[in-house]
């Protein structure tokens, strides 16, 4: 036994308070991984695009939108859409939002529709997010963070992550971590691209 228990106590606490700091730095992502951790992980910045033929069907996506209304992603069936998991606690996600928001008001003309999904927050909080920041495409609330587990394949792994997803409703593209207006406007004008 240790000569100074209490010594050895705080050391311990004080280690374990020191590691969970240095994994939430600003630039880390948030896990959203089945067992539902709030361990934090480094989105990986990259773009993976599937062929068509690897590409997984989204499952049933439904719910409320942050303003009340009713949602289901199926209405948008022949469209492109863009999904974009977010919260307003989140530092990439607040970095990001002007880039989203500016590529959709671009590519909506070209019947490309954007939804946000909003993760482990409060609605009310989440709106007023939304309202400062003047975005223009809805978000479904989603606080227990279980809708990406009806995107297959290439579950969004990191808050924030964006799919991209073709008109027969699989998922085309996916980036974890902050997405720049170059690279998600690149996504979309290949998925408007590919034939109906």
């Amino acid at each position: 036994m240790p000569r100074h228990p209490r010594l050895a106590l705080v050391a311990a606490v004080l280690a374990a308070a020191l590691a969970a700091v240095s994994g939430c730095s600003g630039t880390d992502a948030v896990s959203q991984s089945v067992a539902g951790s709030n361990g934090y992980q480094a989105g990986d910045d990259a773009l993976t695009w599937l062929s068509p033929a690897d590409r997984p069907k989204v499952g049933q996506v439904s719910g409320e939108l942050l303003d009340g209304r009713p949602f289901d992603l199926a209405s948008w069936r022949g469209h492109v859409v863009v999904v974009n998991f977010w919260g307003s606690w989140c530092e990439p996600c607040r970095s990001e939002a002007k880039a989203l928001d500016e590529v959709y008001r671009l590519e909506r003309p070209h019947g490309v529709e954007f939804l946000g999904i909003d993760v482990r927050e409060d609605p009310a909080r989440a709106q007023a997010f939304l309202r400062s920041h003047h975005i223009g495409y809805p978000s479904l609330s989603d606080p227990s963070s279980v809708l990406g587990l009806r995107f297959p394949g290439l579950p969004p792994n990191a808050t924030p992550t964006t799919l991209v997803i073709d008109r027969q409703g699989r998922i085309a593209a996916r980036h974890s971590s902050e997405i720049l207006f170059s690279q998600l406007r690149a996504a979309v004008d290949r998925a408007v691209a590919e034939p109906a």
